[in-house]
């Protein structure tokens, strides 16, 4: 049995994309820097917040849980940001609220990677019952209630930091076992591995030495995108209630501002900081993303199929000669 028919499409294009050899990491890297600016952009932009995000202990001008003024003070030169409900100034809860979502967004991707690439590996490479047993869970999973499941994991285990991280990552590796298991199965039916098959080559080595070098970038390019939509879910866990009420992070600075009352007292200060770093570090790793795979996948280069590289081909005189 094969995968979802809705999917198909999604699958074949994914089989097509080509990705280098170990080898050629450092010229993969050059022609993605080079070739797709928007990447080197969304990197800056995400180094940036990662180095804030580090830095935060010895660059904040204020303890994120000190009282340094009254309840929303407008912003000034001492306060850049203002003041939130607890007169706790902004911008130095942004800078450790920076510290948990991206400790979020980049663990609870890895958790997805690691359960997501092992699921695809495996089953795009041994195929028959074993393909349709781990894709038959993954169905499952997909159809699963992100927030009804999150609700009751939290009332279960707690609303502990490594809660969130696992239920993040074990509710979005289903898109990633799916596009490697695709990446897999087309890798698996070229010569080369057939020939080393066909030479006496056992299955770890083939998935080592052939089948590893040509996921993995692959694999990476996904778990960026990834990182988006974990530092997201984040957000609306800590926004619903649900996350870590001991964690400072960019959700519960939005959570603690509305329950607070700062629409009443028109503090915009403490409400859209926090939702436009959100906005700022998903928009870059989604440019990431799409960049990587811009680079990897040949077809989105074709004018056709993308829509932000469309050109129009000159005539070259034809008009002229008509």
């Amino acid at each position: 049995m094969s995968a979802i028919p809705g999917n198909a499409p999604a699958e074949q294009a994914a089989a097509e994309i080509v990705v280098p050899a170990a080898g050629q990491t450092q010229g993969f890297i050059r022609g993605v820097l080079l070739r797709q600016p928007q990447s080197v952009v969304g990197l800056v932009v995400l180094a940036v917040f990662v180095i804030l995000a580090l830095l935060a202990p010895w660059i904040t001008p204020y303890s994120p849980t000190q009282q340094v003024g009254p309840v929303y003070g407008t912003p000034s030169a001492a306060h850049p940001l203002g003041l939130d409900d607890g007169g706790v100034d902004v911008v130095s809860t942004l800078l450790y609220g920076a510290r948990i979502s991206l400790l979020v967004g980049f663990a609870a991707s890895i958790v997805a990677m690691v359960i997501g690439g092992g699921v695809g590996i495996i089953s795009g490479f041994f195929g028959g019952k074993t393909d349709i047993t781990l894709m038959r869970i993954t169905d499952y999973f997909l159809v699963i209630p992100d927030i009804p499941l999150m609700i009751v994991v939290a009332a279960i285990f707690g609303r502990s930091l490594g809660n969130i991280i696992i239920i993040i990552g074990v509710i979005y590796w289903t898109s990633t076992a799916r596009l490697i298991r695709a990446q897999v199965k087309s890798v698996r039916e070229r010569v080369y591995v057939q020939r080393a098959r066909s030479l006496g080559a056992g299955n770890r080595r083939l998935m080592a030495l052939h089948v590893m070098p040509q996921v993995v970038p692959l694999l990476v390019a996904n778990t960026v995108l990834m990182i988006a939509n974990a530092i997201f879910a984040e957000t609306y866990i800590s926004f619903l209630g649900l996350g870590d009420p001991s964690a400072i992070s960019w959700g519960k600075l939005i959570q603690n501002s509305l329950t607070g009352g700062a629409i009443f007292h028109n503090a915009w200060w403490a409400i859209i900081p926090p939702g436009l770093c959100v906005t700022i570090v998903i928009l870059a790793c989604t440019i990431i993303g799409q960049g990587v795979e811009d680079a990897l996948n040949p077809r989105l280069r074709v004018g056709h199929l993308a829509v932000r590289r469309f050109r129009l081909r000159p005539l070259n005189g034809q008009l002229d000669r008509e």
